[in-house]
């Protein structure tokens, strides 16, 4: 019998990374246009007029959906505990750095024309909650509560992952109306953090239940509490 992970670990991981591609490309894109000396538009000048927050929050992000789409494959990070405690920080650091540089976009950025008011307070709470659930993540494994450190960190996740989905809830629109604006795109928005949340809560809910805290049989005693950090 095999010990070597099965290609079905890696279905998650993958559709995760495909999910993350068009905003990573974007955010590659406004990167270039920052640092290549881009003439100055109505849609541009809020981000040359202030760029450290926007590399750090594109930066930070780009790291955090990739990087992390790879904790979603079990046994490869149950079979490399290092990787996964060296990961699991530099996550931690970027989930942080994205979420925080997010808040302070949404707070001191003009609103773009196309954004509804009711957009600024939601991408608040949607940021500070990110930022929150990675703080009670990294507060959970600390007392060896590994079940409560997968479930923060995959919440985190799922809400980092949230413009990935606001593709696929913008495209419809996209493609039968026009570029959103106004109150529907404060709904499409919205949709794709709550489908992302949904999604997470459901399939946290539907893991067989089993005793994961603080490492409770001595054959585990022996493997580093962050080899089995996320889930």
């Amino acid at each position: 019998m095999t010990t070597s992970p099965g290609p079905r670990q890696w279905l998650v991981p993958a559709g995760l990374v495909l999910l993350s591609a068009v905003p990573v490309l974007a955010g590659a894109a406004r990167v270039g246009e920052l640092t290549g000396g881009a003439e100055v538009t109505a849609d541009n000048a809020r981000f040359l007029a202030s760029p450290v927050p926007v590399l750090v929050h594109v930066v930070g992000a780009t790291v955090y959906c990739l990087l992390g789409a790879l904790q979603f494959a079990p046994r490869f990070r149950r079979r490399r505990p290092g990787w996964h405690r060296v990961a699991g920080r530099l996550l931690v650091l970027c989930g942080l750095a994205a979420a925080l540089s997010g808040v302070w976009m949404t707070l001191f950025f003009p609103r773009p024309p196309i954004d509804d008011v009711l957009l600024t307070p939601i991408r608040l709470v949607f940021g500070v909650a990110m930022a929150g659930c990675i703080v009670l993540g990294v507060a959970a494994i600390r007392r060896r509560d590994v079940a409560g450190h997968r479930a923060w960190m995959a919440r985190a996740y799922a809400i980092g992952l949230g413009a990935g989905t606001q593709v696929l809830t913008h495209l419809p629109w996209m493609l039968l109306v026009d570029q959103p604006s106004g109150q529907p795109r404060v709904l499409l928005m919205l949709a794709g953090w709550v489908v992302n949340l949904a999604v997470t809560e459901w399939a946290l809910r539907r893991r067989p239940a089993r005793p994961v805290r603080a490492l409770p049989s001595p054959r585990r005693a022996s493997t580093p509490v962050a080899a089995d950090q996320l889930g």
